[in-house]
């Protein structure tokens, strides 16, 4: 389904390309993420969160990034013990965050991301939970309906980078046919 030329024609490096086309073509293809307008909708997310594949972990910093330290204690990403915050930071192709949403991924994909959080850092994980995340909050709906917008404010809490990923759409639209 995707190549690494594709990947590349979004801002991809060659190496981050090949080293992600076969888990994310996998992944793609386990979580029905199978029709142009969803491969083009995933891709434009999955580039813009991990910064064109470079970043399967969030970059913790908390004098650059003082938010982060927002995460500490967030029920709702079941953040309740000291720690958790930093432990539990995004990680993935879509950046999968909290105690919660690990622990549901480390059920979807029956791998124990709650006790080895770092495993969510290696491609075929990476790209496998951002598809998971993708399809169990009804993202392939969304892409279908062209609803993009929406699509952000599911992946994103909000539209944080929207120019990008709108831009990255574009890219994947022209580059994914």
């Amino acid at each position: 389904m995707i190549t690494i030329a594709q990947l590349q024609a979004m801002g991809c490096s060659a190496t981050n390309a090949r080293r992600f086309a076969a888990p994310l073509d996998a992944a793609m293809l386990r979580y029905d993420i199978t029709t142009l307008p969803r491969i083009r909708a995933f891709l434009a997310q999955v580039a813009h969160e991990s910064g064109r594949l470079q970043f399967v972990r969030e970059i913790w910093n908390l004098a650059q990034c003082p938010w982060q330290a927002k995460y500490e204690g967030r029920i709702d990403l079941g953040n309740t013990r000291a720690g958790d915050g930093k432990l539990y930071m995004g990680r993935g192709l879509i950046q999968i965050t909290g105690r919660a949403n690990y622990a549901a991924c480390s059920r979807a994909l029956g791998r124990d991301f709650v006790l080895h959080p770092e495993l969510l850092e290696l491609p075929v994980n990476a790209a496998l939970s951002a598809a998971w995340f993708w399809q169990s909050h009804g993202c392939n709906e969304l892409a279908d309906a062209q609803k993009f917008i929406t699509l952000t404010r599911v992946i994103n809490g909000g539209t944080n980078g929207l120019s990008d990923r709108l831009a990255l759409l574009e890219q994947a639209t022209t580059s994914i046919v």
